[in-house]
């Protein structure tokens, strides 16, 4: 086996130098670029990679609705990002932080000719990577003999997106007895995706049958809302009514999901949350900010669920697409069990859009 980095390693080493304000060189269709996620930059790279040619500025279909930009592209638009531009003008694009203060960052020339690889190359980078999606571009014309002299990671874009799209195969790692208020016979599970990314769980209750239908509910992971008991959301009361319930039938198995804030990581889902305090509903906020309604990735929850051994489900929701998703994976949903707790005066806005934008049956 070589000893360098396969695709996979050179993606996970990509969205760290993307994380600390280095480029990435990537390849496609005999063409290069130069990658750099947009809050990450510094006068230094603007200047260096100024130097190297026009630049674009490439940003989401939804955050160029916010800005009146045109994208030509359909899901991204390619901004022309100014010669005297700074890393404070890359900043107001990027981050709708200061929209309300400054509405007013036009004129924007959005480039329509070409395509768009490189484009949505560097905003599905930089999604992956937790970071608003948001990047600069710069063409190279010898991608490779440029990551070798200046010690960047080398992407070869055709071979990184059919990683990036498909769902990272899973293995269990270690499994222990965790006695909790909710039951005493608790198993954790740890599991670990081959790509290096973040480690799922699943909190097993009793000793659940594989051949029945097992009392099931796929939890995204909310730092707000389960550790510090925030009344913005529901998912606190949902993770422990979950639980309870479980504990009380006897057996089921809750899969925790590392995946903060819908898919966005915490940070953006706090930007999110400022923005919501600006009077911004959850959705609205999150296209604000250049993403979907829903970045998850629910295949996972699947993927556990059949480690472990199981088939079908009675799954604790009031997300009508957990359903359909696990249907499609292959998991055989035979009741949806409603998880309707944690209504608070503070999140009665939050809920009504779930509600109304997203199909949630509250």
């Amino acid at each position: 086996m070589p000893l360098g980095p396969d695709i996979v390693e050179r993606l996970n080493r990509a969205r760290a130098d993307l994380r600390m304000g280095v480029p990435v060189a990537l390849v496609a269709g005999g063409r290069g670029a130069l990658a750099l996620a947009a809050e990450a930059l510094d006068p230094a790279r603007l200047a260096a990679l100024a130097a190297m040619g026009p630049m674009t500025l490439a940003i989401t279909d939804k955050r160029a609705a916010t800005l009146k930009a045109r994208a030509y592209d359909g899901d991204v638009a390619r901004l022309v990002v100014p010669t005297d531009a700074t890393p404070a003008w890359v900043a107001a694009i990027a981050d709708p932080a200061g929209d309300l203060a400054s509405p007013l960052k036009g004129p924007l020339q959005s480039r329509r000719d070409g395509d768009a690889v490189f484009a949505r190359a560097a905003i599905q980078l930089s999604k992956s990577a937790r970071l608003l999606p948001a990047s600069l571009l710069v063409p190279v014309a010898d991608p490779a003999g440029l990551a070798s002299a200046e010690g960047l990671t080398l992407l070869d874009w055709d071979r990184a997106a059919a990683v990036l799209s498909a769902s990272a195969p899973l293995h269990p790692v270690v499994s222990a007895r965790v006695p909790m208020e909710a039951a005493e016979a608790g198993r954790l599970h740890v599991f670990r995706p081959e790509d290096g990314g973040e480690e799922h769980y699943a909190i097993e209750i009793g000793n659940p049958p594989r051949e029945a239908p097992v009392l099931a509910r796929l939890h995204s992971a909310c730092f707000t809302g389960d550790l510090l008991g925030s009344l913005k959301c529901d998912c606190g009361p949902q993770l422990r009514a979950a639980l309870a319930q479980m504990g009380a039938e006897g057996a089921g198995v809750l899969l925790y999901l590392n995946q903060e804030g819908r898919g966005i990581g915490l940070a953006n889902k706090m930007r999110a949350y400022s923005l919501q305090d600006q009077g911004f509903d959850t959705v609205e906020a999150n296209h604000r900010l250049g993403f979907e309604d829903d970045e998850r990735d629910f295949r996972l929850g699947a993927a556990i669920l059949k480690k472990l051994g199981f088939s079908s489900v009675r799954l604790l929701t009031n997300n009508p697409a957990k359903v359909r998703m696990m249907e499609a994976m292959g998991i055989a949903v035979t009741e949806r069990v409603p998880l309707k707790v944690g209504h608070t005066r503070h999140n009665a806005a939050y809920l009504a859009t779930k509600a109304k934008k997203s199909g949630h049956l509250l």
